[in-house]
């Protein structure tokens, strides 16, 4: 008997530039323990923001995921919002920074910081990016 092949999907992927600007900032601000926290929250222009913070405290419910001796935390919560996003790291000429590329959001606000889900949820409207 064969089993079918199945693509298992990581909930959520760092790309190689995201794993490098992690080690980078840890290293820099002497975070040796901590792992990166990526969760989403009520608000922005679009009803849900995204997060990241660097955090020493895992929770039982939360979801740690390992790439590259990097630890990205994810809560029981924001899993439901986040499963299949990658995390990236852009540099461009007037910014840089982490990008939230989430294949759960069927619309996203011009900052790219903000979000709408297609649970039919949401918990604002857009007022604009900031």
């Amino acid at each position: 008997m064969t089993l079918p092949d199945q693509t298992i999907m990581q909930p959520v992927t760092l790309t190689q530039p995201a794993l490098d600007a992690v080690r980078d900032i840890m290293v820099e601000k002497n975070l040796q323990g901590y792992a990166l926290r990526l969760f989403i929250s009520g608000g922005g222009c679009s009803g849900y923001q995204y997060g990241l913070a660097f955090d020493s405290n895992t929770r039982s419910e939360d979801l740690v995921i390992e790439a590259d001796g990097v630890k990205l935390i994810v809560d029981e919560v924001s899993i439901k919002y986040l499963q299949g996003a990658t995390v990236d790291y852009v540099e461009g000429i007037t910014a840089s920074g982490f990008k939230i590329i989430n294949p759960n959001a069927t619309s996203t606000c011009g900052c790219g910081q903000s979000f709408e889900s297609g649970t039919g949820e949401s918990s604002g409207g857009c007022s604009g990016c900031g």
